[in-house]
């Protein structure tokens, strides 16, 4: 191609192999408007709360039922779409585009990338909600469905808990996760959600626009994170009182927990250990699904190898009559979606900027295909048994009139009642609550490492300080939350959770868009658009000219008959992206071939 051509870098665009963020020339330092703008609003927020809990709750609660009577249908649009969307990008050619250049192999092996996926995803849930969220569908099915306390109630109790945390959750984490990997390993982006736009956007995607998507990232992470936290200190509290023998721990108790536990965050992100953290983390998962076996071994066991298929196959037959609940079927279901549904599909929405900027980091190499399936797919066969075998073994007992399982008892209490009924029943509270402190420590450092690269331009290391201030608001907001709900801790982190998410939700149907668009402009893309034109041209002519007589072979085309003729691939949204600049964002001149920048630039060893 001529030196005078108008394609940056002399490079067609369907050559380009793909440009890693790594690759980029990036300086980077704290978004003052960005992290001044969210800091200031949060700690106005957590001053208010700690100052007047209940003006918190009251004002949170009536904002809630508006909420959900005038904008529930949005969450669920959101989560239908998500799981659509991805399936139809898994299966269409863009399914073949690599997250990372063409040649790129991924970085971690699948049984690894598999294991820290899960270890992403189920944080303390699947204990708080494992065994007692079943259950409370058993004793109090979903409206309009089968009646209570029934053989039908069973089943169809396992399927609700497996629509909350099965297919839907895990289609948004990849559609987040997969543009955030595409962005960054493909295109070359900073990481930062607001980058996932600049389809759409084009430079404003750095401006005003961009950094209001960076505000409400940081804000969803922030409350989404800290409503985990806020169970988490729940069920902590709850284990400290079964193994001391003592009453329910007082406000002051959840504090201290709080407080206790944020220390232990604090030391792991300012000392540098949180790999060894990281390392007990997932060691946490093995302790999961220990727990997981030893209950499905000491518990109902016959029972619960008939109840694994059925439940999840009533899942699979009961998908869309469940993703159709709204209003619409009266005030009944609405009060159950804003108690169950609508909570999780807003904390989901909630923690994608913190999970998918997670598996995006641990995806690289691996083609959209693959991404998609086993990120939706693998994740929620592993939850499905999970919920089944605790959710079940609940049930079980209940159906034996067995203490702790009649539903007066608190969503938190019931776990231990469920390992009280259990071999080694003095032993297992105390291995429970290590397990939940290692999640609540892991996901605090987790998020707050998250919350940093958003309000620092997406530097992947932030400022220790940035962390750590990140990490003491979501502490603030957790304790907030709990109180704020009164006399039901639960009913405070499940409001403020809904509205927290709600504008973040508007986020999320704008990136579909953006991420869509930006697949059709990607060079695997552009090369099967010219391929199926020169392969229709090619036989057309060979047809014309030759009858049954001709092979296919490339040579220069007549005047309108190229295989790129009615593709514009000088236009700037197709050749823009991949224009390199210095640090400063001047455009700087790049041999592909070589790997040279004009400029004599040769990486960190030479920057100041």
């Amino acid at each position: 191609m001529s030196s005078d051509s108008q394609y940056p870098h002399n490079l067609h665009p369907g050559l380009v192999p793909g440009i890693g963020i790594d690759e980029q020339r990036n300086r980077f330092e704290v978004d003052k408007i960005v992290f001044a703008f969210t800091a200031i609003v949060i700690l106005a927020f957590i001053f208010w709360g700690v100052s007047n809990p209940s003006a918190v709750g009251e004002v949170s609660g009536v904002a809630f039922a508006w909420a959900m009577r005038n904008t529930s249908w949005l969450l669920n649009i959101i989560m239908i779409l998500c799981l659509g969307l991805m399936l139809v990008v898994a299966f269409s050619r863009y399914g073949r585009i690599r997250l990372g250049r063409d040649d790129e192999d991924p970085e971690f092996s699948r049984f690894s990338w598999i294991a820290m996926m899960f270890a992403a995803g189920i944080g303390v849930g699947i204990f708080f909600f494992g065994p007692s969220e079943p259950l409370a569908y058993y004793l109090s099915p979903p409206p309009d469905t089968v009646p209570t306390q029934s053989h039908a109630a069973i089943h169809q109790a396992v399927a609700q808990a497996n629509f909350h945390w099965g297919l839907m959750p895990w289609s948004l984490y990849a559609m987040v996760g997969g543009a955030l990997a595409y962005s960054s390993y493909r295109r070359g982006r900073v990481a930062l959600l607001s980058s996932i736009f600049q389809p759409l956007f084009g430079k404003h995607a750095e401006g005003i626009p961009g950094k209001i998507i960076d505000i409400l990232s940081i804000v969803a992470t922030l409350f989404g994170t800290a409503a985990s936290l806020g169970i988490s200190s729940l069920q902590i509290s709850e284990g400290i009182s079964t193994v001391t023998g003592h009453g329910p721990l007082s406000n002051t108790g959840l504090i201290a927990i709080i407080g206790v536990l944020t220390l232990a965050f604090i030391i792991s992100a300012v000392t540098g250990v949180a790999k060894g953290v990281r390392y007990l983390s997932n060691a946490n998962i093995t302790f999961t699904m220990a727990f997981l076996v030893f209950v499905f071994l000491s518990g109902p066991t016959l029972f619960l190898l008939n109840l694994i298929p059925s439940g999840a196959l009533t899942y699979l037959d009961q998908l869309l009559t469940m993703a159709s609940k709204s209003l619409s079927w009266g005030e009944e279901t609405l009060e159950f979606q804003s108690s169950w549904t609508a909570f999780y599909w807003a904390w989901w929405i909630a923690w994608t900027p913190f999970v998918g900027t997670f598996i995006a980091k641990i995806s690289r190499g691996r083609t959209l295909r693959e991404f998609i399936l086993v990120t939706i797919i693998v994740p929620t066969t592993i939850l499905i048994v999970a919920f089944t075998i605790f959710g079940g073994t609940a049930i079980d007992f209940a159906r034996q009139g067995l203490p702790g399982f009649d539903g007066q008892s608190g969503t938190e209490q019931v776990l231990f009642s469920l390992f009280a009924h259990l071999p080694f029943s003095g032993l297992t509270p105390g291995l429970i609550l290590i397990v939940l402190a290692i999640f609540f420590i892991t996901s605090a450092d987790s998020a707050s490492i998250v919350m940093g690269t958003f309000s620092s331009q997406g530097d992947p290391a932030p400022k220790k300080t940035v962390v750590v201030f990140w990490g003491l608001c979501m502490m603030g907001i957790a304790i907030v939350m709990l109180f704020s709900g009164g006399q039901n801790s639960l009913t405070g982190l499940q409001n403020l959770t809904v509205l927290s998410a709600i504008p973040f939700s508007v986020v999320l149907l704008v990136m579909a868009a953006a991420f869509l668009k930006d697949l059709s402009t990607d060079p695997e893309s552009i090369r099967r658009v010219y391929a199926r034109k020169a392969v229709s041209n090619a036989v057309l002519r060979g047809l014309e000219e030759h009858g049954d007589d001709f092979e296919l072979a490339v040579e220069h085309a007549e005047e309108g008959r190229g295989a790129g003729s009615d593709y514009d691939s000088a236009a700037p949204h197709v050749t823009a992206w991949y224009q390199r600049t210095d640090e400063d964002g001047n455009p700087v001149d790049y041999d592909y071939e070589t790997g040279e920048w004009s400029d004599g630039y040769q990486g960190e060893k030479n920057e100041e």
